[in-house]
């Protein structure tokens, strides 16, 4: 046996023993769960609800098996906003105590949380906030923004409030190409589609650092907005404030922009002084998981859109389930809902960067059929929604979004990498044949001849054009108009408003009340979300990925679970893909954006 063989044997077989472990966890999970009893979440006579960020909030609960392990407590946005909702009705519970500070939180999502809060202290419940820190685990601005929509918030003496702004920034690698024979030869439609541009560009385009500084400004100003509304202060005052941080927690204090300084323990003694120290605690998971609309309720479809637009079969990831927006998988839902005489109106959530245009075309089709047939579809924008993320909601009788989601960037971007030079200092040639004038028009080791570059722009152009055409049939826009706000163009949700591409402001709940009032229902009607496909229950996930590794024995069968784990590590090679290959024909994908937040 050779010694690369043998070394290869070792691999395959160390990926074996991880993939048997792997299993052997799944299928322990899965039979502990099926046997596992059932757990009721009863609500006390008086209770006050607990939510800690840090626990995390996701849009979709777990559908895959190792996912599923977690046995469902993760606290989805749909849960949050319905149980805010119901609690702020509801005698028994006499408030919310949370804790911040921790967790990943954009600036929508921030917005989702703010509104559920917001609208629960209406009811006359008490809200009070705790952190250790706002900024310690980075997105200090946001989650002190969120904290603003409490009653009462408490920080740690030894934390900070880390409100400092916003920044974007992105590397650009044209210089360190240049250097080692890598050209990036892309086009796009228009000089706002900036995905690229880190490839193609040394800095930072004019247009791009305009479109992304109105971004920044605008996030800024809403949350100088919604301080100022929270901390009962001047907006110019609190806009100064941002200005002049971070502040440590007595200076903080000294701002006003918290109430007290205080360990955990001090803000929870000090929260069962003003509830009750006998009132019960509840998570809002659990106070959630409790809730049970009539059976006989009008059912609402709620279908997810999330991650990159591709074009898949539909089949999920059978390890995490799904990470990426299928195609297949998605219309077939969105097909599904619309032919189901019971469902009177359909939810889409949208949180996508966008991706290939021809499966977002294919989405978006249902969405319209769905609109053909006389069943509404109001699509409700998480953190982003943009490209593609917006073409899929194009055609929706109401299009939803938070002041602060990404949206927009109605253009395209295509092209690849050649690495002609590269070969060249490397003493590396590539020789071969072919048959058909334009065979190597995806090669990264030509670049385009004349006709391949002209027949890119045609293509582009068409793309483009077909994205406008039905953005404006949809947004009962003139194309011109369109065309103003697109050019790969970037719009928080509160500016797309104000350009047409946005109906109302807001998030889950206002979708809610859309789909209600679109269905012909009473705007308090009680309904039944029902999720469009039903998510997986965890032995039924776990049949799925055993299924999908059920293969021969042998180096075949190793070669299939080699080629499922690259499956599964596919979004993690999409994150470096930019840098490293060329890009789809027919890409609507948002630029790189990672905002400090």
């Amino acid at each position: 046996m050779s010694v690369v063989r043998f070394l290869f044997r070792i691999l395959l077989g160390l990926f074996a023993i991880v993939g048997g472990v792997v299993v052997i966890l799944a299928v322990g999970s899965a039979v502990a769960w099926r046997y596992f009893p059932t757990v009721e979440h009863r609500v006390p006579n008086e209770v006050v609800l607990t939510l800690d960020l840090a626990d995390g909030i996701t849009e979709r609960g777990a559908s895959g098996p190792l996912a599923w392990t977690s046995f469902g407590k993760a606290l989805t946005v749909r849960d949050l906003v319905q149980g805010l909702d119901a609690a702020g009705r509801d005698a028994r519970v006499k408030g919310l105590v949370a804790r911040l500070g921790s967790g990943d939180l954009a600036m929508a999502r921030a917005q989702e949380i703010r509104d559920a809060v917001q609208a629960f202290r209406q009811h006359g419940k008490f809200a009070i906030a705790f952190a250790e820190s706002f900024g310690e685990s980075g997105n200090g601005n946001t989650h002190y923004y969120l904290a603003t929509a409490f009653d009462e918030i408490w920080l740690q003496p030894s934390g900070e409030i880390g409100l400092t702004g916003v920044r974007i920034e992105s590397p650009y690698f044209k210089s360190a190409l240049d250097s080692l024979g890598i050209v990036a030869r892309i086009g796009q439609r228009e000089e706002y589609k900036g995905a690229m541009d880190p490839l193609t560009n040394a800095s930072m385009p004019a247009p791009v650092r305009e479109n992304y500084q109105r971004l920044v400004d605008s996030w800024v100003e809403q949350m100088a907005a919604g301080i100022a509304e929270g901390r009962k202060m001047d907006p110019a005052a609190a806009r100064a404030l941002i200005d002049r941080g971070p502040f440590l927690a007595g200076e903080a204090q000294k701002e006003r922009l918290v109430d007290h300084l205080g360990y955990w323990d001090e803000a929870d003694k000090a929260a069962k002084d003003r509830f009750g120290a006998d009132v019960a605690q509840m998570t809002v998971a659990n106070y959630a998981g409790s809730l049970t609309p009539p059976a006989d309720a009008p059912q609402v479809a709620l279908v997810y859109g999330l991650g990159p637009v591709q074009l898949s079969g539909g089949k999920p990831n059978p390890l995490f389930g799904d990470v990426s927006m299928g195609s297949a998988a998605v219309s077939g839902a969105l097909r599904d809902a619309a032919d189901d005489a019971g469902v009177k109106a359909i939810i889409f959530r949208v949180d996508s960067p966008g991706g290939s245009y021809v499966a977002s075309d294919a989405i978006w089709r249902e969405v319209k059929r769905a609109a053909d047939k006389g069943k509404p579809v109001i699509v409700s924008m998480g953190d982003v929604a943009a490209s593609g993320g917006y073409f899929v909601a194009a055609a929706a009788r109401k299009i939803v979004a938070q002041p602060g989601t990404i949206t927009g960037s109605i253009g395209v971007v295509s092209g690849k990498v050649v690495l002609t030079d590269l070969w060249t200092k490397l003493d590396v040639a590539w020789d071969g044949v072919q048959a058909g004038a334009n065979a190597d028009v995806e090669s990264e080791n030509h670049d385009y001849s004349p006709d391949g570059w002209n027949r890119l722009q045609q293509e582009l152009d068409q793309v483009y054009a077909d994205f406008m055409s039905k953005v404006a049939s949809g947004r009962n826009m003139p194309v011109e108009r369109v065309h103003d706000v697109a050019k790969g163009q970037v719009w928080t949700g509160a500016d797309a408003k104000a350009k047409g591409l946005v109906d109302e402001l807001g998030g889950f709940a206002t979708a809610l009340k859309l789909a209600r009032d679109a269905a012909g229902l009473a705007p308090d009607a009680e309904v039944r979300l029902v999720e469009f496909p039903p998510p997986p229950s965890g032995l039924e996930a776990l049949r799925k990925l055993l299924e999908a590794g059920a293969a021969s024995d042998g180096a075949a069968g190793e070669a299939r679970a080699l080629s499922r784990l690259a499956r599964i590590l596919e979004p993690v090679a999409r994150i470096l893909a930019p840098a490293l290959d060329g890009t789809d024909a027919h890409d609507l994908e948002l630029p790189a954006i990672a905002p400090r937040q």
